[in-house]
């Protein structure tokens, strides 16, 4: 039987610093110190170039301070649990790459919860020592920039936070913490409330198990399924010679991700001279000392977001006499349990205390989950519920990058993908020089084939089953029902890579966040567990787009589809640079493609009025402007808006607007055909036109006087672009509402990167690539980088990468810095 623990705050940091070894002063540094090189090109890029890991850490450390020392400080503050000590009782975090808010007191206790002693011990024991030297690097490096801010220099910059106590040096403990942070990001951390609130009924109270179909019936139809609060997503393809016109490789890579928080991505080359060298260009989430999506001579990769669930929920059946003990292979055991202790600042400046005991079963976390009110996931006199997350087990996730970050050849790159096997919830797409294009999903995935669903049935697996398609609820009674295990895996409990899809393929492989299933439509993927992802559904309209102008460009169709807003597809076929750039900046919509023209020849009527909820609208003016449209979101379109605000309606519909339904035969093309005698589309209609009338903007405003950049509050950035769901569009922004402002941009296209090399090539070959990072590198207003590459973007300029030594010294905007210590 397990027996019950009680954890002490004070001794867990003594046993942390004891564990890793890091004090205040930002982490010791090595025998030869830290001595850094940081070339800073056109766009804020900075090339940093050392002998050792220590060193290049030291100074990814010191520029991203410079660059972003509000966002990431506070980042370290919350994730050590101490927001409520500084920031006070009443404030709250979010994790915009996930949607997640807590209040900080809920977020002190979860994170000191979730990040205990030993998952930093097991992180500390597994890391490569260059992935630790490099980490230590990176805390003193950001250190040294936060001691330089405390004594006064740097005059004007970081004004929002300069001051600020909460402002300090950290140590390689603040860094494993980060990692642990970014790993669950698509699991354990999308439930901060529920986790840091579960508590046991007292004893004889809390009522029986719930019925399921009391359940679904209490669950209002518009929350099946119930989606969690993840807002991330992605496009990227990957195509070979039979893709391109000169028969070179391409990839296209570009995360839909947050312009706020460090799930920003920050740009940088990292080159390693002496004995280990390496060079690699690329992006990397804030607080991360290495490249997470890039390129170099040998290869070029990027990500999107996988539908693979990275955790399980497990029903206890509990001790009526105890609901802290639940039935374990037939004897009731002891939940662990942990007294936690935070500081909260008050009104007044004074501080009080305040204690919670959490718990743990032996898969994890206790939680009780609420969906639209109604208690789904309780903890009541009978059934409890945990959280068993793949990825707080994973010590591999640095791993995994830093041996990329070296990899010698597209070969290695992907033999590293399966052996390591680190990544934590993203697919990955890679091609190198004159080789084809990869796909793979190999990633952490809970060990939950579906037959052990089938086996292991809980309570509510039939309401899960409606909820969250694809995500487990097991019996927690039976050690049988314990993930599995693959003999190739690195860990236990995980899918190994002869169990997770991969592709490869001499045209071209892609992702748009749907699952594995059509990366190719000429080769469905097929046979993977439901936990994966599913096969034969619909895909989303972004996805079917993602593959349409794949297959346009190579047949050369796509000049009579998209031929309006992308010059120069007329008489060839087979992507080039310049036409890969130009398409995926189009800003289309595929949803206007599909319906726009049945909207005018059939709910536009000559009597030029349409329903609305409110009765009948004029809709003369919308009409014409839908009429003459050219369906797509750029900032001189006219009638993007207007399709906006009705199509994200009309799809909210009870019952399917399409007339032609989804058919796995033909995927890419189906469902279509909109059904205008549907009540709720012909409303929907009307309602948008009373939207943007009620917001100020005519039917006919171009897009760039309504979209604008929401984080730049200094100047109003146009911004173009439309939304990947429900509308279709391949170029992304977020779906903030319409409002007198028109349309603030806080989400989308992020990092982009468009990689090739020289024509014929096919080893050690100059990486030709441009992009943008479209929010651009800062967060500081008083940066020279906070908003000058989001010009550049609204301006499709593309930015020129430097990536040789001739290009960097090449660059008129250069400036070079040394860092040691």
């Amino acid at each position: 039987m397990m027996g019950r623990r009680t954890f002490r705050m004070a001794a867990a940091a003594l046993l942390t610093t004891t564990m890793i070894g890091c004090g205040g002063n930002g982490g010791s540094a090595s025998d030869d110190g830290f001595d850094a090189t940081v070339r800073t090109t056109t766009g804020g890029i900075p090339h940093i170039k050392a002998a050792d890991y220590g060193s290049l850490g030291y100074g990814i450390g010191y520029v991203q301070a410079r660059d972003n020392l509000c966002v990431l400080a506070e980042e370290f503050l919350t994730i050590k649990g101490q927001r409520a000590e500084f920031l006070g009782r009443d404030g709250s975090y979010t994790i915009h790459a996930n949607g997640a808010t807590a209040g900080n007191v809920d977020s002190d206790f979860f994170w000191r919860f979730l990040i205990s002693d030993e998952r930093l011990q097991e992180l500390a024991d597994a890391a490569l020592p260059e992935a630790e030297a490099a980490s230590r690097g990176y805390a003193a490096g950001f250190s040294r920039y936060v001691k330089e801010i405390k004594r006064g220099q740097h005059a004007g910059r970081h004004q929002s936070c300069r001051n600020a106590a909460w402002v300090r040096p950290i140590d390689l403990s603040d860094m494993y913490r980060r990692y642990i942070r970014l790993g669950v990001l698509a699991s354990s951390s999308v439930f901060p409330t529920e986790i840091a609130n579960a508590a046991p009924p007292a004893t004889g109270t809390g009522g029986g198990a719930p019925d399921p179909q009391d359940l679904l019936d209490a669950l209002p139809a518009d929350a099946l399924p119930f989606e969690l609060p993840e807002n991330l997503g992605s496009n990227m393809y990957g195509f070979g010679a039979d893709a391109t016109q000169n028969g070179q490789s391409m990839l296209f890579g570009n995360p839909h991700f947050p312009w706020r928080g460090t799930e920003r991505l920050y740009q940088m080359q990292l080159t390693l001279t002496g004995d280990t060298s390496a060079n690699i260009f690329g992006s990397s989430l804030y607080g991360v000392p290495a490249v997470l999506i890039g390129f170099n001579e040998h290869l070029a990769w990027s990500h999107t977001v996988s539908t693979a669930f990275r955790f399980s929920f497990y029903e206890l059946k509990l001790n009526p006499a105890d609901p802290t003990q639940y039935l374990f292979d037939g004897e009731f055991v002891d939940m662990e349990s942990e007294d936690i202790r935070i500081q909260i600042q008050e009104t007044d400046g004074s501080l009080t205390e305040s204690t919670r005991t959490l718990y743990r079963s032996r898969f994890g976390p206790m939680l009780e989950l609420s969906v639209s009110g109604v208690p789904v996931l309780s903890w009541n006199g009978v059934t409890a519920y945990t959280l068993r997350d793949a990825n707080l087990e994973n010590t591999r996730l640095i791993e995994q990058f830093f041996r990329w970050n070296r990899a010698d050849s597209l070969e290695e790159f992907i033999d590293l993908h399966g052996d390591v096997l680190g990544i934590p919830w993203v697919n990955t797409v890679a091609v190198g020089p004159g080789q084809d294009p990869y796909y793979g999903d190999v990633s952490v995935v809970p060990n939950v084939p579906d037959s052990k669903v089938q086996t292991c049935p809980s309570l509510l697996t039939p309401v899960f089953a409606q909820l969250l398609p694809g995500l487990p609820v097991l019996d927690g009674s039976r050690s049988e029902c314990d993930w599995d295990s693959d003999d190739d895996a690195p860990a236990d409990g995980i899918f190994g890579p002869s169990n997770l899809p991969t592709q490869r393929r001499s045209d071209y492989v892609t992702n748009c966040n749907d699952s594995y299933w059509l990366t190719n439509p000429a080769e469905p993927i097929t046979g993977f567990a439901r936990i994966i992802g599913a096969e034969e559904t619909e895909r989303s309209l972004r996805t079917r787009l993602c593959i349409l102008h794949a297959e346009e460009r190579i047949d050369g169709s796509d000049a009579q589809t998209i031929g309006n807003v992308v010059d120069g597809l007329e008489g060839n076929t087979g992507f080039t640079l310049e036409q890969l750039q130009d398409i995926a900046l189009s800003s289309h919509l595929y949803s206007a493609r599909l319906a726009r023209d049945t909207v005018v020849d059939q709910l536009c009527n000559p009597t030029g009025t349409v329903l609305s909820s409110n009765g009948p609208v004029d809709a003369t003016t919308a009409c014409q402007t839908l009429a003459d449209w050219d369906l797509a979101t750029n900032l001189d379109s006219r009638g993007g808006h207007l399709w906006r605000e009705f199509f994200t309606r009309a799809q909210q519909a009870s019952v399917p607007i399409w007339l032609t339904p989804f058919d796995a035969n033909d995927p890419v093309n189906t469902p279509r055909d909109l059904n205008v005698l549907n009540p709720q589309v012909q409303l929907a209609f009307g309602d948008a036109i009373n939207a943007i009338n009620a917001a100020g903007f005519a039917p006919d405003t171009p897009m760039g006087d309504i979209q604008y950049s929401g984080i730049h509050p200094d100047e109003r950035i146009p911004i173009f672009g439309g939304l990947g769901n429900p509308t279709g569009s391949f170029t992304v922004v977020g779906d903030a509402p319409l409002d007198e402002t028109g349309y603030p941009v806080k989400f989308g296209n992020s990092y982009i990167q468009t990689v090739t090399w020289e024509p014929g090539c096919s080893n050690d070959c100059t990486p030709i690539a441009e992009g943008f990072v479209t929010y651009s590198q800062s967060t500081d207003p008083a940066n020279p980088h906070y908003k000058d590459q989001t010009r550049r973007y609204s301006a499709k300029d593309w930015v020129r990468f430097p990536f040789t030594e001739a290009e960097i010294a090449a660059d008129p905007n250069l400036t070079v810095e040394r860092l040691s210590e």
